[in-house]
């Protein structure tokens, strides 16, 4: 007998029902159509945590397919000319990438992330986050995404690139815009804004390179500027795809991580009574598990570069694969009780920062950020509590709360 079809088992990406609350329909892939194709995207659906953390590092799978076959051979119709300028930025970052380019590229942006240079900001982002966190307890509360989630890692990485502080007010609304083209199916007029913020972010960033390479500075974007390693450097397109992706993941995940954690923990008050009891001891635990219970990113695509075989399906080369990283970090045959929200969980293997060549790259900076942002609002509003159940934004492939009302 055939296995039902992920429509039939309620798998709808544009729900708003499906986005609140996604978990029930995975768990039923899982037991029913564990790899299933799903047709009103063309992509073949892989919802079991070993399946996925198989095919995250498999190298007959790639971000991009370029390397290898143009877009006729690969079966693939081009993208619209007037999409260039996102698919010129997008193409040339490290995510989508595959080696050597990938590897020279991630060899050279590494050096800004070892464990020394992202413990040597903590005071820093410390400092920021005790700000956020004063400012909405002098407010009486507030929206806890525009107030302390969305600020602080804006600040962090605008910081470690040296954007200008007047000018980091542009750099969310052209975040949102261009991840929008990350969501299935966008819309013409998402790709236009995403077109539009591409062309925009791009000439303020060769701008700000030229400055720097007048006045270099501290910075990250200098360092970039100056990068050399074994004789290779960044050409300027490189340069320009690097600094936006790193913006862009640098602060999308973690503003939904913190939401979405907030969230978690609002809805189970023994939980949050347990973690503001005894802080020090379980706050690096909790991180990993509010990552794992509601990822920000619930899907990572991947294009077959050779015909692969999964659970028993095979899926022939110029497929793409849909990698259903919130399923995976709720697979009872990795997770004990994956539906339990457990801050103490010792055994957490969740893929939230992906596997493979393209693990992320900032996960140490991401988890500093996340361990003071919730210690200092745990810190500063002990009676923290949410005012009404908040609106989760349409997006379902970056998955993240529009606004969580608090009170202090």
């Amino acid at each position: 007998m055939n296995a039902p079809s992920a429509e039939a088992l309620g798998f709808d990406p544009w729900s708003p029902a499906f986005v609140a609350h996604p978990y029930d329909v995975y768990a039923r892939l899982r037991e029913q159509a564990p790899v299933s194709r799903y047709e009103p995207t063309g992509q073949w659906l892989v919802s079991r945590h070993a399946d996925v953390s198989a095919l995250l590092r498999d190298r007959r799978l790639g971000r991009t397919y370029l390397h290898r076959f143009g877009h006729e051979e690969f079966g693939r119709t081009p993208p619209p000319p007037e999409h260039e300028p996102f698919h010129t930025l997008n193409g040339h970052g490290l995510l989508d990438l595959e080696p050597p380019d990938h590897t020279r590229i991630r060899r050279l942006v590494s050096k800004a992330f070892t464990p020394r240079m992202v413990e040597s900001l903590r005071p820093t982002v410390r400092r920021l986050a005790e700000e956020l966190a004063a400012g909405l307890v002098a407010d009486g509360g507030g929206d806890l995404v525009a107030r302390v989630a969305e600020p602080l890692p804006v600040a962090v990485i605008a910081e470690m690139l040296g954007v200008p502080e007047a000018d980091r007010g542009l750099l969310r609304p052209w975040s949102e815009a261009i991840t929008g083209m990350f969501e299935l199916n966008p819309s013409e007029e998402a790709a236009a804004r995403a077109v539009r913020a591409s062309t925009e972010f791009s000439d303020y960033l060769r701008a700000l390179a030229a400055e720097r390479r007048r006045n270099p500075g501290g910075d990250l974007v200098s360092a970039l500027v100056a990068a050399h390693d074994e004789g290779d450097r960044l050409s300027e397109q490189e340069l320009v795809s690097t600094c936006v992706l790193l913006l862009n993941a640098g602060h999308e995940a973690t503003v939904n991580t913190t939401a979405n954690g907030w969230w978690a923990l609002l809805r189970h008050p023994d939980r949050l009574a347990q973690l503001r009891a005894d802080p020090e001891r379980l706050l690096p635990t909790a991180v990993e598990e509010l990552m794992r219970y509601d990822t920000p990113l619930q899907m990572f695509e991947r294009w077959v570069l050779d015909d692969i075989e999964v659970a028993g399906v095979r899926i022939p080369r110029g497929s793409e694969v849909a990698l259903l990283f919130g399923s995976a970090n709720r697979d009872p045959a990795r997770f004990a009780d994956p539906d339990r929200l457990d801050l103490a969980r010792a055994d957490n293997p969740h893929i939230s920062f992906g596997a493979g060549i393209h693990f992320c790259l900032g996960a140490p900076l991401a988890r500093l950020e996340l361990a003071e942002s919730f210690g200092a609002v745990l810190r500063a509003a002990p009676r923290l509590s949410p005012v009404r159940e908040p609106q989760w934004r349409p997006g379902y492939v970056i998955r993240g709360l529009a606004e969580l009302p608090v009170e202090v």
